[in-house]
């Protein structure tokens, strides 16, 4: 028997079914479906009724599903677990008050993101007092691939990388600008990391364009993107320039803030090679 083999005989030993069907329980909510009833999740888990009834009513009285009729939603419990872990991170402390300053100083929307597998997590965002207002809130999920910070936060990936990452032929498309293979979404990545920062019109939402950098940690790895979201399909050639040049100011500084000192990294990154 190999290693990994012992160790995943070891965890599944250890798993606890009713914890475990409670938390896929749980994870079949989502942006698409907020509500289920009970007939749906003992259909979606191959569960019998009965054993979803008595995990919606454990869940139900600890205030992690609320019920309205027959349908079920996420309870307050959830997102005051999530909200809480977000606020924990010492990236969301330390950049909450750099969106803030940068959101004031260009007027537009600014978000700081993080990369979970194949998605993009929002972490902190600052909105202006203006008209637009973007659909996007802290928690959203984005596909990586398919948007302009999930591209900042793929830099650090070889090609070998992106195939785990991406084993299929055909990379799924959300906009006519999304990269349809792994290697045309490395070779775009790669055009990023070398610029310094991303600039999408469009990329995502036909609508929106987004100016984006990197924020990078003590060993020079990214953590994290940094962007601001433009609603207009089109930025003017005079802006551009002066929201690039804030937005990468904003991330240079989280990046010293997380002790990122370029100088330092190259020579780590060095000595692994």
């Amino acid at each position: 028997m190999t290693d990994v083999e012992s160790l995943k005989e070891t965890q599944e030993k250890y798993i606890v079914p009713g914890l475990e069907r409670g938390l896929l329980l749980l994870c079949e909510f989502s942006r698409q479906n907020r509500t289920l009833t009970a007939p749906e999740l003992a259909r979606r888990l191959k569960l019998p009724r009965s054993t979803i009834f008595r995990l919606l009513t454990t869940l139900e009285a600890m205030g992690f599903v609320t019920r309205s009729g027959h349908e079920y939603r996420l309870g307050m419990s959830v997102l005051r677990l999530g909200f809480e872990y977000l606020a924990s991170l010492e990236l969301t402390e330390l950049g909450q008050p750099l969106l803030t300053q940068l959101s004031n100083r260009i007027n537009y929307p600014c978000n700081l993101v993080v990369r979970d597998g194949r998605s993009i997590v929002y972490v902190a965002k600052v909105s202006p007092p203006t008209v637009f207002t973007s659909a996007v809130n802290v928690g959203t999920r984005l596909p990586a691939h398919a948007t302009v910070l999930g591209r900042i936060l793929l830099e650090d990936l070889s090609l070998a990388n992106l195939r785990d990452l991406y084993p299929e032929e055909v990379l799924e498309t959300h906009s006519r600008c999304t990269p349809r293979t792994v290697l045309e979404l490395f070779d775009l990545v790669q055009s990023d990391r070398q610029r310094g920062y991303v600039m999408g019109e469009g990329f995502f939402e036909s609508t929106i364009s987004t100016v984006a950098a990197p924020v990078r940690d003590h060993s020079g790895r990214v953590v994290a993107a940094l962007g601001a979201t433009i609603p207009s399909a089109h930025i003017g050639d005079e802006r551009i320039e002066e929201l690039v040049r804030q937005v990468r100011q904003s991330a240079d500084e989280l990046s010293r803030l997380l002790n990122y000192n370029p100088n330092v990294a190259q020579a780590a990154t060095l000595m692994r090679g």
